[in-house]
């Protein structure tokens, strides 16, 4: 069900691309206009491909896996993910968590991903073993589902790292009285975290 933000942005440059281009001969002149520009000859898809990021699951602590993005002549950048499931083991939503570098009060980034039937005005909620929850703003939906990026203080994380499991908790579109809510397992949460790339705010 979900993909990096990465396909999401290759998503929306195939979108924006221009219509294919066509030559025009007019019989008038004998000459040929390029409307759009040139015409793509193509190139070798074999090579294509081995030049695109590809994304990989480099290790796992505990309850959540290591998603790392490998591109050519850098290093790998790698963000720590788990997959949310109801109790009947059904796929509800997704977690994936990465450090900020700089010197801003969220010390780490996260994005929820929830299903496309979920009321976005009720927002999304996440607690601690039980403790105060913090609601959350979501930000789009695309056709995956909607998503809730967040920023994390550095008080947040060290409830991450002392806790054993979160609650995230949602509104469903057609149930508005209703709640959905779904465990984050915290174990290996610390492993994990110390081994994410931290990137630029």
């Amino acid at each position: 069900m979900i993909r990096t933000l990465l396909l999401l942005s290759v998503m929306a440059g195939l979108g924006a691309a221009p219509a294919l281009a066509q030559e025009n001969t007019t019989p008038e002149s004998g000459t040929s206009t390029n409307i759009g520009g040139e015409l793509d000859l193509g190139e070798d898809a074999s090579a294509a491909a081995g030049s695109q990021p590809e994304t990989y699951i480099k290790e796992v602590h505990g309850d959540w896996s290591m998603q790392c993005l490998r591109v050519e002549g850098r290093d790998d950048v790698c963000q720590m993910y788990q997959l949310l499931n109801d109790e009947n083991g059904a796929s509800v939503a997704e977690v994936s968590i990465f450090q900020l570098a700089g010197q801003g009060r969220a010390v780490a980034g996260g994005t929820f991903v929830v299903p496309l039937e979920t009321l976005l005005t009720q927002k999304l909620t996440v607690s601690v073993d039980g403790g105060q929850a913090r609601r959350y703003d979501y930000s789009f939906c695309a056709p995956i589902g909607c998503y809730a990026r967040v920023g994390f203080t550095a008080e947040d994380i060290a409830r991450f790292k002392a806790g054993a499991k979160a609650t995230v908790t949602l509104v469903p579109a057609l149930a508005p009285d209703q709640k959905v809510s779904v465990e984050m397992s915290l174990t290996g949460f610390t492993a994990a975290y110390d081994k994410t790339t931290p990137l630029n705010q």
